[in-house]
Order: structure tokens, then C-alpha cells, then sequence
């Protein structure tokens, strides 16, 4: 078996001759193909979802992080996954009617099919060791939005506003309002149209408003918009005339009785959707994010898969560009997300990201076994097509047209036509932009246990641990934690209400939240007192080229005990300080105020502590890259960094990569020329035995190269011509000894040949060892706050405005 762990390559399968026996030649994908884009079509049967998950296997290997779209409930199999290859790790996984209906008991069968996987992985040189490092490279997680059968996906939770670079970007952040508009119609069953549909209007205007300023919205906030606006216009006519507060409360009701259906409370459970997150685990290892949707309705399918597409586009917008491989989405069926004539939601976002996407290092693949349904304006952005066996004349003829507007124009349409007619099962015909024709090859076996598609206790079973670790992985909000710590107060304490704030010094400052939500009717508006502390933060490392200036600020409560402050219970407040005011809204109570909170002196002393507390507690860590000489950025999390070493490591490969292809094809065609001409003058009389001998020279040498090519082999044009070349010598005829001479050069060449074989095994294995950012020990670097750049803006008493319900339950009133 050759060697198959490639740098940058992907294993997918072995070359099939045009006599249909399948070669010894392996097919390697390079990664960096990817970012053009990819499709796999084949017909129920073909062998489609193995050669996806086969992929999406030597991605992981590779680093790779993935989001793979599974409306059919297959893509599940990645996670089963069994080095020991024993018939009890494969028990859980058969199909029991399966197995009954091929007259095996599930234990039988059981042993069967980890038989049948053991030989199928030891036919194409695959063990347990290769199975390990798969497991190892990567995080596999199957999410389940709007069903707790998996990993929850907070979709409705929040709306989350967009980064700054989005926020800049005027097309992109108007693509984002859009999207989730169009996201949250669609899941009330509204086909809206953007410019029309007064809805549309409304929701888009509505985050427009609140994302401009960096506020996010959660469904709460969402519904007291849409009653009551944060504008009075719309354009330039009144928010009346367009949408009447009639209308708009209709509208309202609507999402608030989506939000009360039974059920309906997964969709705001769960790990938030954070495309970084979905592609990174917070301490930066890749990971194979399954969205299985398959126990989802359709209106639900398209607005999970429009809200994920349009964070997966803003994520995008907010990385630096690349030529290398990033990130893959795979979606396993693409059928009516990107039909022809059509235009769902759905439509647009692809259409953006294949046009896109490749900037930013984000290869798409999509598979279908329709080919008919697709649109192919859309699809002539891939540059890979994988082809599998079709149903009828007319997808053939369909993929014809598709691969003529992808750029392959210069193809052979009768060839191609009569290549897709003699596919058999797990054979594909791969057409890639970047190779020099296309290529028949049978899918390689995967890893992966393919036991068909996973019901929701199968997910349940393998998440459960997960499930349990979940809470770990999911930080609160600081403004969470306010919340929480007050209502544990309210409900410790037994707090009174007042109808005024108390009277204080006028040398006490006193600052409102504002309030950017309205509650329900039945809600009161009340305050609680906290102490709130502002300061500049200055920090500065010549050496490690860190200048950093940071406003903080800071909530926490008081009491009246010996210590009344404590700065380590101290929560982070995402505002800003012209945002405050000195004005409560009218109606509103207040909570019982602790007395030390009355005393001018109280705040003398917290500004003391609070700038001790900033000096001791608010240092700067940045962590240093010894291999790869980089330093973090501040505020950039260990993981984060990893993350963005991983992709500096992977493009400084794949330039490693193209300079050793260079360099050794150049080595290479060079001896064997020598070679081929060292041969010329051994004796004519052989001619049966010399053309053998040099169709064995040939392989050996691009064999050679093919640990660093791939697919992408030396020319066997100038072998051709030196034939040629042979045949034509005929009557030449040589001394005994001028033979012996030719045979010692050619003895003398073939050495060269080996000897650079090794070198090249060596440089090979120096190049994979030295970019591997997951698992390098990074210095930590601590740095203090800047004495001479501190300056503390506030400690005053800080007003925070909550809703509190009929039952005590208290919701923030600000954003």
C-alpha cells in the first residue's frame, strides 16, 4: 500500500482504469482545491454519503474545521468511530431490522459488520492508529436545533449585533439585517419580499436601530420593538401610515405565540450560534459541527439554515483573506435550498458564499441526488465536481451543461456522457478546474461506521456526556450574572419597593441605565442600586509590541456589612458612559437601598479600592508563539490564538508545499531524463526488455513525486519522446564494453534517484512536524496596568432598570 497521509491532501480513493479495474494510483485532493468550492452528485445508492464522509474525515486529520448541514440524519456516522474494531463497539449501532431481515441476530450481525469494517479498513491500508489520530484531531459534536436530542442551539435567545468589521461594512451588514428578517418570517410561515413587505420592512429597521449602536436583541426585546419601535419614521413617512400599532401588535402576538408553542423552548437553549465557535472549541482545537435538522419541519429547516448561513457570512467577512483552506460547510442535500427558478431565503446566502467565500479560505461542498433542481448559474462557482451514478438521461445531461459552465468547456462531452453510463457503486468521475483532466476513481473505505441515519436516541446516546459538560463550555453573560445575583439578593433578603429614590448629597453621583426594552403589560419597572466604577486602563509592552488603551466598567452591590464593596464580585457592563443618565423613567420603583450607599465617604474609599483592585486584578495576558514567532493580541483568548496560529501554520505549508513540488519535479525530471538517455545505448536486440525496464523507471520516479504532488504528477510527455526515440535507433550497434559503461551510468543515475527519495522523505517529515499549532507549549506573558494611564472616570451609584413579573422573576431593561 502507498503512503497515503499527504501534506495537504486528501485520501479520497484509488484510480479506475478504462477497463474498470480499479489501479494501484491513489487520488489526493489537495485542500487547497477546496476553496473553489465543491459538488458531489449521485443517485440513492452511488456511494454519495460515504465519499462526503470520507472527506470530511481527512479534513479533520488535516486541522480542518467543519459544519456539516444534515437534513437527512446520515452525517451522524462520523462520530462512530471504533479503534478497537470490536463487535460490542459496533452492537449499539446496526439496524436491527436490518439485521433480522437478513436472518442475523443484532448480535450476529453485529459481528459481522465489525468484520466486515476490519477487512474493508485493512484492504486500503487503514488501522486503528489512523482511526485514533482521526478521534484525536478533531471535536465531533452533533447539535439538534429546537430539540434537545443532541447539543441545544441557542437560535432565538439572542440576537446577537454583528462585529465592527460587519458593522463597517455597509453590504455586509445590510445582507445580515436582512437575512435575519427574512429568517424569522420564514419561520412564521411568511414568504416576505424585502422591499415590499411592510414586515420585512419593520424587523429590518428594527435591528438596523439597535445593531448601528452595538446593542443585541434578544426575542423579548424583539417583541417590544415591534410594538413599540425605537423610531417614528420609516424613510420619510410616519411609522402610523406604514404599519399601523394595531398591525404591528398582530404581528407581535405572532411571534410571541411561536415563542409560547409547546416545545418551542429548545430553540432558545444551547450553545449560542457562534459560527467561530461551531468551527473552534474554546480553547481553539477544530471541530465537526453536525447541524442534524431532520426532525425539523420545513419551515423550520429553512430559517435554522438561513439564520446559519448568515452568521457563517458574517464570521466570513470578519476574517483576514487567505489562499488556503479555513473552514468547510458541507450539506448533504441541497435540494430546495437552491432550486433553478425558485427563490427561497435560502438561495441568496448560498449564492453569496460561493461567490465569496474563496477570499476568505472557506470551501463550500454540496451533494445532492438531484441534479435537475439545482442551479447551475450558482453551481459554475465550483471548481470540484464530484460525479457519481445517475438516475436518468436528463441529469446527465443536465450535469453536462453544469460542467460546461463550470469551465470545462474543453471537455469531451461523448467521453464524459459515456463515462457517468458505466459508474458502478462507490465509483465517481472527479472533475477538478485545478487538475489537467478529469479522473474515474472508487471511493476509498471509510472510518466511520455507516450505519444509515441516526435516530434521536442514538444522538441522545452519544451527546450525553457532552450534554452534561455543556454548562462548562457555555459562559454566562456578565449581564446575566447581574441579573442572577440580584434576584438571589431579592429573594434572600425580602427587599422593599419604594415609589421615590432616597435622598442624597448632591456630591454623590447617581446614573440611570436607560431603559431600551418594553416589558408586558403586566410588568413592573423597577431599579436596583449598584455601585458602578469607570476607568482608562493604559497598557504597554515595548518588547512584545503591546500598546493597549481599555475603558472598563464595572457594577457590583453594596451592603452595609464591614467590607460593603467587594470589587471581586464585580461584573463587567457593557455601556456607554453618555448612555447614562441622571433621569429615572416616570412609574418606576426602587429597590431598598443599603445606608452605607448615603455616605459621601463611601465612595471616597471605593475609588481607592477600585483603582487597587484595577491594578492588581486587570492585567493584560498575551501568549508568544516560539516556532512560529508570533505574539497575541490582547484581549485575544489562548484558544483564539491557537485558532489563528493554525491558519498562519497551514498557509506557510502549503507555500512549503509548492516550493518542495518545485523543487523535487524539477530533481526529478532531470534523472530521469538522464536516465532514459543512459538506456538509449544498452543493446537494441532487448527492446521488449528495455521498454519494460523504463515503464518501471517511469512509475518509480513520479511514484517519488507523488509524496508531494498528489494527483499533480510529472509529465510523461518527454518519456513518450524517448520511446520514440529508442525504437528509431534499430541497426545501432555498440562495443561490449561501451554497454557496460551506459549500464554503470545508468546503475549510477538510479542511485541518484534513491538518494533523492530519501531526501525528500526527510524534508517531508521536518515539513509535517513543524506546523502543527495545537499542540505547541505557548509562553504566557503577563502585563500589568500602566500607573501613569490609569484614570478612573466614576464610582458613583448606578440605577439598573429590570422588569420584574407577577411571580418576582426579574428581566434587565436594558440592552
Amino acid at each position: 500500500m502507498q503512503d497515503y497521509e499527504k501534506l495537504g491532501a486528501f485520501f479520497l480513493g484509488k484510480e479506475v482504469g478504462t477497463d474498470g479495474e480499479m489501479k494501484d494510483d491513489l487520488v489526493l485532493y489537495d485542500s487547497k482545491d477546496l476553496t473553489t468550492h465543491a459538488v458531489i452528485i449521485g443517485m440513492t445508492g452511488s456511494g454519495k454519503t460515504g465519499l462526503g464522509i470520507g472527506l470530511l474525515e481527512e479534513a479533520a486529520i488535516d486541522n480542518i474545521p467543519v459544519i456539516a448541514i444534515d437534513p437527512k440524519g446520515d452525517l451522524g456516522n462520523i462520530l462512530l468511530t471504533f479503534p478497537t474494531q470490536k463487535a460490542d463497539a459496533f452492537r449499539p449501532w446496526v439496524n436491527t431490522q436490518e439485521a433480522l431481515n437478513k436472518g442475523f441476530s443484532a448480535d450476529e450481525y453485529a459481528e459481522k459488520q465489525a468484520a466486515l469494517w476490519k477487512k474493508g479498513l485493512k484492504s486500503w491500508g487503514q488501522d486503528a492508529k489512523r482511526i485514533k489520530k482521526l478521534k484525536k484531531s478533531a471535536d465531533f459534536t452533533i447539535y439538534t436545533p429546537g430539540s434537545n436530542a443532541g447539543l441545544g442551539v441557542s437560535v432565538l435567545s439572542s440576537f446577537t449585533a454583528p462585529s465592527e468589521k460587519v458593522r463597517n461594512d455597509s453590504d455586509a451588514f445590510r445582507e445580515k439585517v436582512q437575512a435575519t428578517a427574512t429568517s424569522i418570517l420564514a419561520l412564521l410561515g411568511m414568504d416576505a419580499d424585502p422591499l415590499t413587505s411592510r414586515e420585512h420592512i419593520l424587523l429590518s429597521n428594527i435591528f438596523n436601530h439597535y445593531w448601528a449602536q452595538n446593542k443585541s436583541l434578544d426575542i423579548g426585546g424583539l417583541i417590544g420593538a415591534i410594538q413599540q419601535p425605537p423610531f417614528e419614521k420609516i424613510g420619510v413617512m410616519d411609522l402610523e401610515n406604514i404599519y399601523s400599532s394595531k398591525d404591528r401588535f398582530s404581528l407581535a402576538m405572532k411571534v410571541n405565540a411561536l415563542l409560547a408553542a409547546p416545545g418551542f423552548q429548545t430553540w432558545m437553549e444551547g450553545e449560542a450560534l457562534d459560527a467561530g465557535r461551531l468551527f473552534y472549541t474554546p480553547d481553539g482545537k477544530p471541530r465537526v459541527s453536525v447541524m442534524s435538522i431532520a426532525h425539523l419541519s420545513d419551515s423550520e429547516r429553512m430559517f435554522f439554515v438561513c439564520m446559519l448561513l448568515s452568521e457563517l457570512i458574517s464570521w466570513m467577512r470578519s476574517q483576514p483573506g487567505t489562499s488556503s483552506l479555513r473552514a468547510i460547510l458541507y450539506m448533504d442535500e441541497i435540494f430546495g435550498y437552491m432550486p433553478p427558478t425558485a427563490n427561497p431565503p435560502s438561495k441568496t446566502l448560498f449564492l453569496t458564499l460561493l461567490k465569496q467565500a474563496r477570499a476568505y479560505g472557506l470551501g463550500l461542498v454540496l451533494a445532492t441526488q438531484n441534479p435537475v433542481d439545482l442551479d447551475y448559474k450558482g453551481l459554475s462557482n465550483c471548481g470540484t465536481w464530484f460525479l457519481g451514478r445517475l438516475q436518468t438521461e436528463r441529469d446527465k445531461a443536465r450535469v453536462l451543461d453544469g460542467l460546461e459552465g463550470a469551465g470545462g468547456g474543453g471537455l469531451d462531452r461523448k467521453t464524459l456522457e459515456n463515462t457517468l453510463t458505466n459508474l458502478g457503486k462507490r465509483r465517481f468521475m472527479l472533475h477538478n478546474v485545478h487538475e489537467d483532466g478529469p479522473v474515474v476513481f472508487n471511493t476509498r473505505w471509510v472510518m466511520s461506521y455507516l450505519s444509515g441515519p441516526m435516530t434521536r436516541d442514538q444522538i441522545g446516546t452519544l451527546m450525553d456526556k457532552r450534554k452534561k459538560k455543556a454548562p462548562a463550555e457555555m459562559p454566562q453573560l456578565p449581564a446575566a450574572r447581574i441579573v442572577q445575583k440580584v434576584e438571589a439578593k431579592v429573594k434572600k433578603e425580602s427587599i422593599h419597593q419604594e415609589e421615590q429614590p432616597p435622598i442624597l448629597s448632591p456630591k454623590i453621583h447617581q446614573y440611570f441605565l436607560p431603559v431600551d426594552r418594553r416589558g408586558s403589560d403586566n410588568d413592573t419597572l423597577i431599579y436596583h442600586p449598584h455601585v458602578i466604577g469607570a476607568a482608562d486602563v493604559g497598557y504597554s509592552n515595548r518588547t512584545y509590541d503591546v500598546e493597549e488603551q481599555k475603558r472598563m466598567v464595572f457594577v457590583t452591590e453594596a451592603d452595609d456589612s464591614p467590607i460593603s464593596v467587594d470589587w471581586d464580585e464585580a461584573e463587567a457592563l457593557e455601556i456607554d458612559l453618555d448612555n447614562l443618565s441622571d433621569e429615572a423613567e416616570s412609574g418606576a420603583a426602587y429597590a431598598e437601598s443599603a445606608k452605607v450607599l448615603s455616605k459621601e465617604k463611601s465612595y471616597t474609599s471605593w475609588e481607592r479600592t477600585f483603582k487597587r483592585w484595577i491594578k492588581a486584578e486587570k492585567i493584560l495576558t498575551v501568549y508568544k508563539s516560539p516556532t512560529f514567532k508570533l505574539v497575541s493580541n490582547p484581549g485575544e483568548s489562548e484558544g483564539d490564538f491557537r485558532v489563528r496560529l493554525q491558519e498562519a501554520a497551514r498557509e506557510m505549508r502549503d507555500e512549503k508545499v509548492a516550493a518542495l513540488r518545485k523543487k523535487y519535479a524539477s530533481k526529478f525530471t532531470t534523472l530521469e531524463n538522464r536516465l532514459m538517455r543512459a538506456e538509449q545505448t544498452i543493446e537494441v536486440q532487448q527492446e521488449q526488455s528495455k521498454n519494460k525496464k523504463m515503464d518501471t523507471v517511469i512509475s518509480f520516479g513520479t511514484a517519488i513525486l507523488g509524496s508531494l504532488m498528489g494527483r499533480k504528477r510529472i509529465s510523461a510527455t518527454s518519456a513518450r519522446s524517448m520511446g520514440s526515440a529508442i525504437k528509431k535507433v534499430g541497426s545501432s550497434r555498440k562495443e561490449a564494453e561501451d554497454v557496460e559503461r551506459a549500464q554503470e551510468k545508468y546503475d549510477a543515475v538510479k542511485a541518484q534517484l534513491e538518494e533523492l527519495e530519501l531526501q525528500s522523505k526527510e524534508d517531508i517529515e521536518k515539513l509535517e512536524a513543524s506546523y502543527n499549532a495545537q499542540e505547541e507549549e505557548l509562553k504566557e506573558i503577563i502585563i500589568k496596568p500602566k500607573a501613569s494611564e490609569l484614570h478612573v472616570h466614576m464610582v458613583g451609584l448606578a440605577w439598573l432598570p429590570y422588569y420584574q413579573d407577577r411571580k418576582g422573576k426579574l428581566t434587565q431593561a436594558w440592552l
